[in-house]
């Protein structure tokens, strides 16, 4: 250790004061955090890239200070799609201390990383409080029986109004309007659990038409227009 001249000069004074670090909750416990392996908790971040081009959720399910488990959701730039899928086989089996000092690639990515790294060493999880938290594997109840991300995407310009894209219930079919050509409901297909059919040997037509539904007051539309070309 390499102390300044001035220091070097000054009488000792005993420190008096032991205060350790504050308890913060973790899966169920007051933890006084002071090593990495420490920490345990389940919990999302979210991130923008420095163009503001794309976002990203990251959830990490952490175990004694091990990434056990990495849910990487992303939107908005086709190349993010392709970091993602690095980011999923790089941050398994490291620490949080290390996962944020890793490039992940990805602007969105990294900062997804660190947002979620400040909550989980704040004891800011969804898994505070609950009892040796969530097992590994509980980042995917996020996306549900399909295992598709909760994505929603909606067009709308001053001069035609608004197009459903796409919900959380599925692909937007067709938006259904009222008498004043406001949009009342929408018919949709479920895409996950369509290819769930397909897959179990479902044709593809049969698939189709079972996993399409309706939402709101569709069925007492007045009109109803495809919200891709109408």
């Amino acid at each position: 250790m390499e102390y300044t001249h001035e220091v070097q000069n000054m009488c000792c004074v005993t420190k008096g004061a032991v205060h350790g670090p504050a308890p913060i909750p973790e899966e169920g416990s007051w933890v006084k955090a002071k090593e990495i392996s420490q920490i345990s908790g389940l919990t999302h971040g979210v991130g923008g890239c420095a163009p503001q081009q794309g976002a990203c959720k990251l959830t990490l399910n952490v175990k004694n200070g091990i990434i056990e488990e990495a849910l990487v959701e992303t939107i908005g730039c086709s190349g993010m799609t392709h970091s993602a899928a690095m980011a999923s086989e790089v941050l398994v089996g490291k620490t949080i201390l290390e996962a944020l000092n890793t490039d992940l690639v990805c602007d969105a990515i990294n900062v997804a990383m660190r947002e979620i790294f400040l909550q989980i060493v704040y004891g800011r999880t969804q898994s505070a409080f609950s009892e040796n938290g969530l097992p590994v594997g509980a980042g995917l109840e996020d996306l549900g029986k399909g295992l598709r991300s909760q994505v929603g995407t909606m067009f709308s310009t001053k001069a035609k109004g608004a197009r459903y894209l796409e919900m959380t219930e599925g692909y937007v079919l067709n938006v259904g309007l009222d008498e004043n050509n406001e949009i009342i409901g929408y018919r949709f297909l479920s895409i996950g659990k369509m290819m769930d059919a397909i897959k179990k040997g479902m044709s593809p037509n049969e698939a189709y038409e079972k996993n399409i539904g309706v939402y709101g007051r569709f069925n007492e539309a007045v009109k109803v227009i495809d919200p891709r070309h109408e």
